[in-house]
């Protein structure tokens, strides 16, 4: 198989310059027949349009994960402000799904229309089948998890759209019913036993952590039973990850030297799944993180007040042990001049070596989904909600993370904490090692909604205590309505689906 297929960036590049043998694959108005189906190509067409439209997310995904959790603050959009300071109203780019959408058809097409090529293709194996299909079960999966994090409920699409005369008008369903069926593509795909542990021989330049495996599964399938309170089944998919011994699995890199390889040059061993791109290949790099993410005094998206005091507070820790800073400067963050009270994000600009001069000759930084540092975190606050049986074998996954970075362990009395205490400990930990990677407003959420709602006024307070850009009784009165942690529906939508009906918040609001 070709290695085009498979890069994000190749499909915006061949689409831009119309070239004819990507347009010959995908249909200009993306509706695909069932006609279209005939050869194994199509099938690995299709599955290259889901990666495509996945990488297309990744600018969602930095805003909605990032910018309500106020670790990260976006300075010069209106907009952006707007749904950090939870003012978005219906009408705003910012809340469109149909990009999620379009991820989500070309993976219910493969779902549904693989098995025909089957027939039709005797060069298409039954395991080429299955391989794509789990693939494709992922895509599916992983779209539906966005979105219902961020909307809550959201319609439930499992036929592909194919022409005009497919149903458009669907309405929403419930968070539970969105998760159960996030569970179960997950567990179809690894009950098929097609999903692959590793593409080693695609020619695909060493970009084998761009394309879904079964390790994917297993991360995907953790944070969804951590996200939906299923502690035991979140600890069980991330054992499958951490004591793996197959000779391809991922690795939590021990050596703190190593941590800047995660970001640069990426695909590194402690990646699991991650959003690839390739400038020097394929000359383009829309929708990459060092393009998002600048580094400049007036740069949009910067560290907030409340996130560089910890950053910096690390920093300082580390030095004062006379040992050398790992992942927060030079690392997490960089000073872009001399003097500026700006901090800016260098995990996706730099090359890891503490001068601004050494920043990435193309701004071509992979988008991380998934690595094992990520899941070794899921594992510890599932222990922790689990109960205090089970907080020194979480303390000791958190203690792992830190000595990574040349941190000492927690000076941490078990029995003179409590519940709140370690899961604060566990998000501290969370916020600065996953620093601008798409996850902190998920974990606050995660926190703040848990347990029927138990840390509901802490969570709104950590909200608080970080935002520095609006009114703190704005953000209180806000966040008691539990809907307004949620999305609005984009107007857009609303108007062609009358079977789809606001978020309640929105319309008690009149957003």
């Amino acid at each position: 198989m070709k290695k085009t297929v498979f890069i994000c960036l190749i499909a915006g590049g061949l689409l831009s310059n119309a070239c004819s043998d990507w347009l010959d694959i995908l249909p200009k108005n993306e509706q695909v027949t069932a006609d279209y189906w005939k050869a194994k190509e199509d099938v690995e067409a299709m599955i290259a349009s889901g990666y495509y439209y996945m990488c297309a997310t990744t600018t969602y995904l930095i805003d909605w994960g990032e910018l309500r959790g106020s670790s990260i603050f976006a300075y010069n959009s209106l907009e952006k402000g707007k749904l950090q300071n939870f003012q978005l109203t219906a009408s705003s780019s910012l809340c469109k799904w149909n990009v999620f959408y379009q991820v989500i058809n070309m993976a219910n097409s493969v779902i549904k229309y693989a098995p025909d090529v089957r027939e039709i293709d005797e060069t298409y194996s039954e395991a080429a089948m299955r391989s794509h299909q789990a693939e494709a079960y992922f895509m599916r999966a992983l779209m539906y998890f966005y979105l219902v994090r961020n909307f809550k409920e959201t319609p439930l699409v499992l036929e592909p759209y194919v022409d005009d005369s497919a149903p458009y008008k669907i309405a929403k369903v419930s968070e539970e019913q969105i998760i159960a069926r996030i569970k179960a593509d997950i567990k179809t795909a690894l009950d098929s036993g097609a999903a692959k542990e590793f593409y080693g021989d695609d020619e695909w330049n060493g970009a084998n952590k761009g394309r879904i495996t079964q390790w994917a599964l297993y991360a995907l399938m953790a944070d969804v039973c951590l996200w939906s309170e299923d502690y035991d089944n979140c600890i069980v998919y991330a054992d499958y990850l951490i004591n793996a011994t197959a000779s391809w699995r991922p690795v939590f890199m021990l050596v703190p030297e190593q941590w800047f390889t995660i970001f640069y040059p990426g695909n590194s061993n402690e990646s699991i799944f991650e959003f690839n791109w390739d400038a020097a290949t394929y000359g383009t790099t829309s929708g990459s993180p060092s393009n998002y993410f600048t580094v400049a005094a007036s740069g949009e998206y910067q560290y907030s007040p409340a996130m560089i005091e910890r950053l910096e507070a690390e920093t300082q820790e580390v030095i004062l042990e006379g040992r050398k800073q790992v992942r927060t400067l030079w690392g997490a963050y960089v000073v872009p001049a001399e003097g500026s009270d700006a901090r800016c994000i260098w995990k996706y600009q730099g090359q890891g070596i503490d001068m601004l001069t050494a920043t990435r000759t193309s701004k071509d930084a992979n988008y991380i989904i998934y690595r094992m540092a990520d899941v070794m975190l899921m594992k510890a606050e599932a222990l922790i909600w689990k109960g205090t049986d089970s907080w020194p074998e979480a303390l000791n996954i958190i203690n792992q993370i830190r000595n990574r970075s040349y941190l000492n362990n927690l000076d941490i009395s078990l029995d003179e904490t409590d519940e709140q205490g370690l899961l604060e400990v566990l998000l501290n930990e969370r916020d600065i090692e996953l620093a601008a990677e798409g996850k902190r407003w998920y974990d606050l959420l995660r926190f703040g909604k848990s347990k029927n709602y138990k840390y509901k006024s802490i969570f709104i307070e950590m909200i608080v205590e970080n935002n520095s850009s609006v009114n703190d009784s704005w953000i209180r009165s806000t966040l008691k309505n539990d809907y307004a942690w949620y999305l609005p529906v984009s107007q857009d939508e609303i108007e062609v689906n009358d079977l789809l009906e606001q978020n309640p918040y929105y319309q008690v609001t009149n957003k």
